[in-house]
């Protein structure tokens, strides 16, 4: 244990520092900037600014798979409970606010929970908020990349598992990277954890680029944030002024796509690197897929999951599914 682990920990929490490194982010930001087309992993998004900008995103009128998800957990709280099973160990992916956890916490009332994050401060921060409203809860919280397998703290090594991971943040992934994910769900929970995720549904053009395009500019910032993010951490000298928001649908893909548009011709550098950008040149910063249940059934099935549960609204806007390992069924 370091010095900042002993310093963030007391009763029933401890703070686990995996310590995503900045010279790997350096070097994923790099490789991405250096192809063609350039991309940056929306993993990247989440500093401090960008994870309040998104906990804002959640609350916009148009953003609707927030309070979709939500009114599920609400009119199915005590099923989902029991289907998840109680008194082990809750791991959140990408935990945030911890805002969503609340009431499954209330309804499971596990022994332990782990919030997992890349956005250190935010991490901490929500999860002292946490702990300080759930005495009785053990409470890890764990900064590292749930984009790759990771150790899970000691003390829940020997609990029994379920994952979460809501807000349908496994849209960020391509299907083939999705199943990987999976694959590597599986060896930091175990082939006996079980999964709970939330999955946006293929839906009307315009109610999708509505959710990405609000009208009081959020998820601009969200997206241009980004950059500041590359300035802050990677010294990077980015003109964040010089570039313009972009979401649309592509219908072929099945998902929103975002971008970062280059309004000039200009130089951009992380250290000695130098990257040239065309005026009207793009950097894809996000993909969120949309899956039709059948869809993301087969996807599941591809990485070893099967549906043991399913959750839909009304609208067949946004499903809740929990998985579990076909060796398990």
């Amino acid at each position: 244990m370091d010095t900042e682990q002993q310093q963030d920990s007391r009763e029933g929490y401890e703070f686990f520092d995996l310590k995503p490194s900045t010279e790997a982010m350096r070097e994923e930001v790099i490789a991405g900037l250096a192809s063609v087309p350039k991309h940056i992993a929306p993993k990247f998004f989440y500093d401090e600014q960008g994870s309040e900008l998104f906990e804002a995103i959640t609350r916009l009128p148009e953003y609707y798979l927030t309070r979709t998800e939500m009114a599920l957990f609400d009119q199915h709280q005590e099923q989902i409970a029991q289907a998840m099973g109680g008194g082990g160990c809750v791991v959140e992916y990408g935990s945030g606010s911890s805002a969503k956890i609340r009431k499954l916490l209330e309804n499971v009332r596990p022994q332990a929970y782990v919030p997992v994050d890349i956005s250190r401060d935010h991490l901490r921060d929500s999860s002292r908020r946490l702990h300080d409203d759930f005495p009785w809860l053990q409470i890890y919280p764990t900064c590292a990349d749930f984009t790759e397998a990771f150790a899970l703290p000691e003390p829940v090594k020997g609990l029994s598992k379920v994952g979460f991971f809501p807000g349908s943040s496994i849209g960020n992934f391509r299907p083939d990277e999705a199943v990987d994910f999976l694959v590597n769900v599986t060896r930091t929970l175990g082939p006996e954890g079980r999964f709970l995720v939330g999955v946006d549904t293929k839906k009307s053009t315009e109610t999708l680029e509505a959710a990405y395009n609000d009208s009081q500019g959020l998820t601009a910032q969200f997206n241009e944030n980004l950059l500041q993010h590359l300035n802050d951490t990677l010294q990077a000298d980015f003109v964040v002024e010089q570039f313009t928001h972009q979401a649309h649908y592509n219908e072929d893909e099945g998902c929103i796509q975002m971008f970062l548009e280059s309004n000039v011709a200009q130089t951009a550098s992380i250290g000695t690197q130098q990257f040239h950008f065309a005026e009207g040149e793009t950097v894809h910063t996000e993909n969120s897929y949309k899956y039709h249940p059948a869809e993301f059934e087969a996807l599941a099935a591809d990485a070893g999951f099967r549906v043991k549960e399913m959750w839909i609204d009304e609208r067949q806007w946004f499903g809740v599914y929990l998985l579990e390992s076909l060796q398990n069924s």
